[in-house]
């Protein structure tokens, strides 16, 4: 812990403080249960393809949307969906004022980078949102 604090004035560009506002403790905790949700889904589905003998998979890797603009947000998030079986985060771009991540995905359901980012991030990117506002 005292170790990130330290360092992470030369990683990251905002208040290494940041976190321990009550409100964003809060909401962190209340974030736990979301993500464990989540990742239990995404081993189920991981597991079902790749004991299926067919293994139903189509990879590839997307540019995914998204509108959080906090560092830490984005660094969250990123780490919530590559901790997530099936889907790897790889790079994070700003282009026209708005953040896409590069995300390789093990099955890809849709072309479309709004409609695959919501089947991606599902609710972890208003759960991180209302942390890293």
């Amino acid at each position: 812990f005292a170790a990130s604090i330290l360092a992470s004035r030369f990683f990251i560009h905002e208040d290494p403080a940041y976190m321990f506002n009550p409100q964003r403790l809060f909401y962190f905790i209340e974030y736990i249960p979301l993500f464990f949700r989540e990742l239990i889904k995404a081993n189920i589905d991981v597991a079902k393809r790749s004991l299926n003998p067919k293994l139903p998979i189509n990879p590839g890797i997307i540019k995914v949307p998204t509108e959080l603009k906090s560092e830490y947000g984005l660094a969250m998030l990123c780490d919530s969906i590559t901790l997530t079986p099936g889907t790897i985060s790889l790079d994070i771009t700003e282009e026209n004022d708005k953040n896409y991540i590069y995300i390789h995905w093990i099955d890809v359901q849709s072309n479309d980078p709004e409609e695959a980012g919501d089947m991606i991030k599902g609710s972890l990117e208003s759960g991180v949102r209302r942390i890293w506002k």
